[in-house]
C-alpha cells in the first residue's frame, strides 16, 4: 500500500529523515509514534504530497485514496449529517445526475453503481459514525454554525471515517474527544476495513486499535507488529542487549589492547601482537541507540491539611440562575483523593471543576473549602495567556520577581527549561514544551489541590509517562478530566460520573467504566445486567444510539421505494415505446436499442428491490430490537 524509500528531508538545516525506509501493507493499522517535534507530521504532509521529498522517495498503490483531517468542519449552515455525507463525493455526483438523467440505460448504470457503494446505508453510516463521536440525533440535524470549533473538528473527523478511504491518515485524532469517543474510536479503527496511519500519544489507542507501529527515531523508521506495549518491551530489550554486548566488545578491545601495548616491543611475542592490531582494526563499533532525556515533572507538597478540604453540598452548579448544569452535586475531597471525572463532552465536567476551583459561584447550595486551601488549576485554554513573545526565564522572572539571576536560571532548569530553552519566546515553543511552563508556573509556589483538565494534549508518550510519576508522588490531592484512559487508570483510586445533570461517585474502576462505554455504543443494550448509575447510563446511550440510527434507516428504506417506483414508470414508458405499432418494421435498430435498454433496465430494477428489502428489514429489526 504504502513504501517509503531512502527519503532524506531537513527542515532549516535539522535533519528529519535520514534515509528512512519503510513499508505498510494493505489493511494495516499503524500507529506511528516519536518525539514531539522528530517530523511525524511533517511525513504525513510528505504522502499527501503537501510538502515535495522527491519522486521515488515515497510510493503509493495506484489508484488508492487518501483521506485525512486538515481542518476543522466549516462553519456553515449544513446539518451534520448533510455536512457528512458531502465527504462522499461519487455518491453525491450519482444523486444529482438521477434527479434529470432521462437515458433508460444511464439510469441502470447509475442505479447499479449506487447499489455497489451501498448509497441507499449513507445516512445510517454517517448517523452511526456522529453517533459514536458523541452527537445525539437532534445535535446532526442542527447546522455546523451553531457549534464551537472543537465540535467541527470532530465533524471533520467523522467526514473522513464516512468517505472510508484507502490510506487514512490521522493526526492525534483523540485530541478533540472525550473519553467514551476516544473508546469508540479505537473499536471503530480496529474494524477498519483499510489501511490507516495514526500519529499518536494516547497508549489505550495504541494498544487497543493498532496491527503495527511504526517508529520515528534518529531519522530512522521501523515498522513492528503488536501494540505499544509489545513495541515499548521489545525496544528495551533490544536496548538491553545492544548496551550488554557494547560492553562486552569493549572490554574484550581493552583485553586485546593491553596485550599489544605490553608485548609489541618483545620479539616472541611480536607476531601475536600483530595480529592482534589487525583483529582490533576489524573489530565492529556497536552502536547503542542514545535515549532522550524527558524532563521530569516536579510538583512541592503541601503541607497537611484536616480533611475534607473542599465540600459540596446540595449545590447547583452552572452559569445562568435558573438553569443550572448540575443539580443536588453532593461530594467531597480529602487531601489524599487521586480522583479522574468521568462522562461525555458538555455534560459539565469542567463545570464541576470550575466551581471546586472558584471560578464560577455555585447557583445553590454551598462549595465549603478549607480557609488555607491553595488550588492550582490547569486548563488547555489558559495556555493562551502565556505572553507569546517572551520565554520561559521571563515567565518565571515575573513569578519570583525578587530572584536573582541565578535562581531564575535555576528554576526554569526545574521547570524543565535548561539553557538550550529558557530564552526561546513561547511563540517558538512546541504545544508540549508550553503545556510544561504553564502546570511549571502555576503549581511552582506549592498547591494542597491540583485540577487538571485535559493536561496532555500536546505531551508525547514520555512526557505523559513523566506526568504519571510527578503526580503519583504528589502529596496533595488531584482532580483529573482527560481522555486518556491510561492516564486516568494510572493515577486515579477514585472516580466521579458526571452525566444528566447528575455528578456522583461511579463504583469501579476504569476497567468498568471502559466496558460499560464500549457495551453502551452497541444500538441494543447488552443482556447483562447491571444495578445503579451503570445500568442508567448503559440504557441513555443505547436508546440516543438507537434513536440517531433509526431515523436514517427509515429514510434510507423510503429513498429506496421511491426508487424502485422511478425505475418502474421508466419501464413502463419503455414498454409503451416498444408496443407502438410498425416498431420493428420501420426501424429495427431503434427497436433493437430499446430492447438492450428495457433488460439493463429490469436488471436495476432488480437490484434496487433487493436494495428496498434490505434496507426495510434493517429498518423492520432495529425498531424491533429498540
Amino acid at each position: 500500500m504504502l513504501h517509503i524509500n531512502d527519503l532524506t528531508y531537513s527542515i532549516e538545516g535539522r535533519v528529519l529523515f535520514d534515509q528512512a525506509t519503510a513499508a505498510i501493507s494493505a489493511g494495516w493499522k499503524v500507529g506511528f509514534v516519536g518525539r514531539n517535534g522528530s517530523g511525524k507530521s511533517t511525513l504525513l504532509k510528505i504522502i499527501r504530497g503537501e510538502t515535495y521529498a522527491g519522486d521515488e522517495d515515497v510510493s503509493l498503490r495506484k489508484g488508492a485514496r487518501i483521506g485525512s483531517v486538515a481542518q476543522e468542519a466549516p462553519a456553515s449552515d449544513a446539518s451534520l449529517l448533510e455536512t457528512v455525507l458531502e465527504h462522499d463525493r461519487e455518491r453525491l455526483s450519482l444523486l444529482t445526475e438521477a434527479e434529470t438523467a432521462s437515458d433508460p440505460h444511464r439510469i441502470a448504470e447509475i442505479q447499479t453503481r449506487l447499489a455497489d457503494i451501498e448509497a441507499h446505508s449513507a445516512e445510517a453510516r454517517a448517523g452511526a459514525i456522529l453517533a459514536g463521536l458523541g452527537f445525539s440525533a437532534a445535535e446532526q440535524a442542527r447546522s455546523c454554525a451553531e457549534f464551537s470549533g472543537g465540535w467541527r473538528m470532530r465533524v471533520a473527523l467523522a467526514g473522513v471515517l464516512f468517505s472510508a478511504p484507502d490510506l487514512l491518515l490521522l493526526d492525534e485524532p483523540t485530541n478533540y474527544l472525550d473519553l467514551e469517543g476516544a473508546v469508540w474510536l479505537e473499536t471503530y479503527l480496529r474494524r477498519y476495513p483499510f489501511t490507516a496511519l495514526i500519529v499518536s500519544h494516547d497508549r489505550g489507542l495504541l494498544n487497543n486499535a493498532v496491527t503495527h507501529i511504526m517508529a520515528l527515531e534518529n531519522g530512522k523508521l521501523s515498522v513492528h507488529p503488536g501494540d505499544y506495549d509489545t513495541y515499548e518491551r521489545k525496544r528495551a530489550e533490544a536496548r538491553a542487549q545492544a548496551a550488554s554486548f557494547a560492553a562486552r566488545q569493549e572490554a574484550r578491545r581493552r583485553h586485546m589492547q593491553a596485550f599489544v601495548d605490553r608485548f609489541r616491543a618483545k620479539a616472541s611475542k611480536a607476531k601475536q601482537a600483530q595480529s592482534r592490531v589487525k583483529a582490533l582494526e576489524k573489530m565492529q563499533t556497536v552502536a547503542v541507540p542514545i535515549s532522550e532525556r524527558t524532563a521530569p515533572f516536579h510538583f512541592p507538597n503541601p503541607k497537611p491539611m484536616a480533611p475534607p478540604i473542599v465540600r459540596v453540598v446540595d449545590a447547583g452548579l452552572g452559569y445562568d440562575e435558573g438553569a443550572p448544569v448540575i443539580r443536588n452535586v453532593n461530594l467531597r475531597l480529602d487531601q489524599d483523593d487521586r480522583i479522574a471525572i468521568l462522562g461525555p463532552n458538555g455534560e459539565g465536567k469542567s463545570t464541576l471543576v470550575k466551581s471546586i476551583a472558584g471560578r464560577i459561584a455555585p447557583l445553590s447550595g454551598n462549595v465549603y473549602k478549607h480557609k488555607k486551601l491553595k488550588i492550582a488549576y490547569f486548563a488547555q485554554h489558559q495556555i493562551d495567556e502565556l505572553k507569546p513573545k517572551n520565554s520561559a526565564y521571563d515567565h518565571v522572572r515575573e513569578l519570583l520577581p525578587d530572584a536573582t539571576e541565578a535562581e531564575t536560571r535555576s528554576a526554569c532548569a526545574q521547570l524543565g527549561f535548561g539553557p538550550d530553552k529558557a530564552d526561546t519566546a513561547v511563540e517558538k515553543l512546541s504545544g508540549g514544551e508550553k503545556a510544561r511552563l504553564l502546570l511549571g508556573l502555576i503549581t511552582y509556589h506549592g498547591a494542597h489541590l491540583l485540577i487538571l483538565d485535559e493536561p496532555t494534549n500536546h505531551l508525547d508518550i514520555q512526557s505523559r509517562e513523566a506526568l504519571i510519576e510527578a503526580l503519583n508522588d504528589f502529596e496533595g490531592a488531584v482532580l483529573l478530566i482527560t481522555h486518556d484512559a491510561h492516564l486516568a487508570a494510572s493515577i486515579a483510586d477514585r472516580l466521579w460520573l458526571v452525566n444528566r445533570g447528575k455528578a456522583e461517585r461511579f463504583e469501579g474502576d476504569m476497567d468498568d467504566y471502559r466496558a460499560l462505554v464500549i457495551a453502551a455504543s452497541k444500538t441494543a443494550p447488552s443482556a447483562e445486567k447491571a444495578t445503579g448509575p451503570n445500568e442508567r447510563e448503559r440504557t441513555r446511550i443505547a436508546a440516543a444510539n438507537t434513536r440517531a440510527s433509526l431515523s436514517p434507516l427509515k429514510k434510507a428504506a423510503e429513498a429506496a421505494e421511491k426508487k424502485v417506483e422511478q425505475l418502474n414508470a421508466t419501464l413502463t414508458r419503455l414498454d409503451e415505446a416498444l408496443a407502438a405499432p410498425g416498431l420493428y418494421e420501420k426501424d429495427l435498430a431503434r427497436a433493437t436499442k430499446l430492447q438492450k435498454e428495457r433488460a439493463a433496465l429490469v436488471e436495476a430494477i432488480s437490484q434496487a428491490e433487493e436494495s428496498w428489502i434490505a434496507a426495510l428489514e434493517r429498518y423492520e429489526a432495529e425498531k424491533g430490537g429498540s
